[in-house]
Formats: C-alpha cells, sequence, structure tokens
C-alpha cells in the first residue's frame, strides 16, 4: 500500500457534478477514477434489457438470480480522456445515460443483493487507496475511513437545468418538467431506501455548488485535498 495517497469518497444527490470533479481530481493526481453509479446504472441497464423492470412492473427474484452474470468494468479511452462502462464487454457508455435508465436506476439500487455485490467491487477497486470514488454511499458503507470525504448538494431546480441541458446537448428528446421530476424522485428513493440511504457522513465537508462553477469548485475542492495530503504526508524518522 502506498501510504503517501489517499481515497478521495465523493458522496450526493444526482447531477451535483458529482462524477466531473472526481474525474478532473483523478486526472490531476493521477489516481484512479470510479463511477459508482454507473455501476449501477449499468445492472439497471441489464434489467432493463433482459426484461425484468419496465414502468409497471420490476422482477426483483428475477434480476437477483442472474447478478453472477453481470460482469462491470471501466475501460479507459485516450480519446474521451476517461474511462467507458463494459457490461459483459460491451460498451454501454452512452446506453446508461439516457433518462429512462435514470428512472430506473434507484429502484434498482435498493436492492440489498445488488449493493452488496457492486459494494464488495468497488472496495476491492480501492484496496491500494489513490482513488477518487463518488456516489452516494461512498463514505458511509464503501470507504468508511477515506481520509476525505465530500457531500456534493444543489437545488434541484439548478440540478435539473444541469440535467437537462446535457441531454439537449447528446441529442436526447427531453422535456425540463420530466427532468425535475426524475430529480426528486431519485432524491426521495435515494434518501429513504432501507438499505444505505444516501446521508452525509459525519466526517464529511458540504460543498453546496448551486452557484459555483467548474473551475471554482474544482479549486476549493482540490484545496481541501492538498491539505489533507500534507496532513497524511508520512513524518521523516
Amino acid at each position: 500500500m502506498n501510504t503517501n495517497k489517499i481515497t478521495i469518497a465523493i458522496d450526493g444527490f444526482s447531477s451535483t457534478g458529482k462524477s466531473t470533479v472526481a474525474k478532473q481530481l483523478a486526472k490531476h493526481l493521477g489516481y484512479i477514477y470510479v463511477d459508482s453509479g454507473a455501476m449501477y446504472r449499468a445492472v439497471t441497464f441489464y434489467a432493463m434489457t433482459n426484461d425484468f423492470i419496465d414502468e409497471d412492473f420490476f422482477n426483483v427474484s428475477g434480476l437477483i438470480s442472474q447478478l453472477d452474470d453481470i460482469k462491470i468494468r471501466f475501460v479507459f479511452n485516450e480519446n474521451l480522456g476517461f474511462a467507458e462502462v463494459y457490461l459483459n464487454d460491451t460498451n454501454i457508455e452512452r446506453e446508461i445515460r439516457t433518462l429512462k435508465v435514470s428512472g430506473f436506476v434507484s429502484k434498482v439500487a435498493e436492492i440489498s443483493e445488488v449493493r452488496s455485490l457492486l459494494v464488495k467491487q468497488q472496495q476491492q477497486m480501492g484496496v491500494n487507496k489513490g482513488v477518487v470514488m463518488d456516489g452516494r454511499d461512498i463514505g458511509t458503507v464503501v470507504f468508511t475511513d477515506a481520509e476525505l470525504k465530500l457531500f456534493m448538494t444543489a437545488s434541484a431546480e439548478t440540478r435539473a437545468t444541469r440535467r437537462f441541458n446535457e441531454l439537449l446537448e447528446r441529442g436526447d428528446n427531453v422535456q425540463y418538467e420530466d427532468v425535475l421530476r426524475n430529480v426528486e424522485e431519485r432524491d426521495y428513493i435515494d434518501t429513504h431506501r432501507e438499505d444505505s440511504p444516501l446521508v452525509m457522513a459525519e466526517d464529511a465537508i458540504k460543498i453546496d455548488n448551486s452557484t459555483l462553477g467548474i473551475k471554482a469548485q474544482f479549486d476549493i475542492i482540490l484545496d481541501l485535498v492538498n491539505k489533507t495530503l500534507k496532513k497524511e504526508k508520512p513524518s521523516k524518522k
């Protein structure tokens, strides 16, 4: 284990820019970046394509019975500058970012068996530290001993606007009202589920980026990282 590296856990509500700042930090520090939310989206996409979930039903037992068949990995794309998500050797990076997947992912993430499977994989990814991971339960469940824990938040309207603009740029045909409803529904499910609900860890630092630009946010968080690294640096004997 490299004691000069730390684990950075970034939790928070949907569309708070967790992934954006996590990618920035990982690139700047030379750390591994893991988008835990993408892993839940991958399982959700698997459930959708195998007819386990739809608007009016959810075959939970069917999905659980096939969890061992779900293999998720991240493959770095040099042209894009970040790792893309592969499900059973198929690149599904674009498919998992749709509003439809967003509409089901919190329901899938409620399933304890799904969470148990992915948490084990996530903990293995960070066993040697030097990792930046974002999600809903990274600081409270996955890496309870992370040296730096952040909790990202912003108003639902601000987050819906960001998500709406992202989807429009992708060419998706969406309505703002639908995006806002999805954000609010996900907030409720994420904070009310029985298994690992979204809460801020007691030792986490809250970052409200409702009025922060991407650069300003990165500068604030990088300063926190540098202070943590300085504090964790082994003393010379």
